[in-house]
């Protein structure tokens, strides 16, 4: 906490200034209609994963989680952020992460203690549909404004993978197939996902192979890259080329530039502060505990504190 006051205070708290500068390798197979990505959060995953206190199935499913929306930001177009959002009636009521334009990553998950713990009697490693419950999965791109798209489907598969491919089979009837990971290995957590996508003939990529042909270079293409091990994705030694020529190395595999992804909460004291002033003063006394109130990210979980005495709230209903 500074000594500036509140309404010059713009400063973030004291989180990681990390930047994982391979964070993201799209690539692709020369002569078959298939394209991917192969994501490595590396040391980013501990430094966004180790500031929470979730039990360790929780965390797993965040470190998928954020794996897969910086994996899926990357092939899209867009000035803005994109977020994927889990809401059902489980242990984790809610899952979020999201991924900038620029690759700011952040996420977080809330959960009910006590369910949890009745779940984990039931099974000391659940699923992620056991941990979520019944819900909706949401996959959403906003550019600010007006300017926001949204797919909402039900929660449907026993992993985050099998939920996303159920919303891309659904909405976008696009083929794809995914591999997520995340565990807590000698260096920390750590997360990763390969996604693969079959692109039309006519987009470009192999315009001459008939439908048949591009049916089975899809398969060819799945099946070498269900080979892949969560060890190896999560390997910080293996340069991620050189996974990507140990998967594909038949199919001439060519890797594109790679992507940035960076520690990415947007947290502000100026931003907090701005919510209480909108708040009246009987409300404002409410917060307080010991003359202070406090307001927690939940995104890295930093406790911002002000001091009642230096906030003052608004009149509400009267002109």
């Amino acid at each position: 906490m500074t000594d500036s006051p509140v309404f010059l205070d713009v400063g973030r708290p004291p989180v990681p200034d990390m930047v994982i500068a391979r964070g993201v390798v799209p690539f692709f197979l020369p002569h078959r209609p298939v394209r991917g990505r192969l994501v490595r959060l590396g040391a980013l995953t501990d430094a966004l994963l180790a500031r929470h206190t979730y039990h360790p199935v929780v965390a797993r499913l965040v470190g998928q989680a954020l794996a897969l929306a910086a994996g899926l930001s990357t092939a899209l177009k867009f000035r803005g952020t994109f977020s994927l959002q889990a809401k059902g009636n489980g242990a984790v009521d809610m899952l979020l992460a999201d991924c900038t334009d620029t690759g700011a990553l952040r996420g977080y998950a809330r959960c009910d203690a006590e369910m949890l713990e009745t779940l984990l009697t039931q099974s000391p490693d659940p699923s992620a549909e056991a941990l979520l419950g019944s819900g909706y999965l949401a996959f959403t791109v906003d550019q600010g404004g007006d300017n926001r798209h949204q797919g909402i489907v039900a929660i449907e598969g026993n992993s985050l993978a099998a939920m996303s491919l159920h919303y891309f089979e659904t909405s976008e009837q696009l083929r794809c197939q995914i591999h997520l990971a995340c565990e807590h290995t000698a260096a920390g957590w750590r997360a990763g996902a390969l996604i693969l996508e079959q692109v039309a003939g006519a987009g470009g990529i192999a315009p001459e192979l008939d439908e048949d042909a591009q049916d089975e270079s899809w398969r060819t293409a799945t099946a070498l890259a269900m080979t892949l091990t969560d060890r190896e994705l999560l390997d910080d030694s293996l340069p991620p080329e050189q996974l990507l020529f140990r998967l594909f190395h038949t199919e001439g595999v060519a890797a594109d530039r790679a992507r940035a992804l960076s520690y990415g909460c947007r947290c502000s004291r100026a931003r907090l502060s701005g919510i209480l002033q909108g708040f009246s003063d009987n409300d404002l006394d409410h917060m307080a505990i010991d003359g202070t109130i406090v307001m927690t990210c939940e995104f890295c979980h930093y406790d911002f504190k002000f001091p009642r005495a230096d906030m003052h709230g608004q009149v509400i209903g009267k002109r």
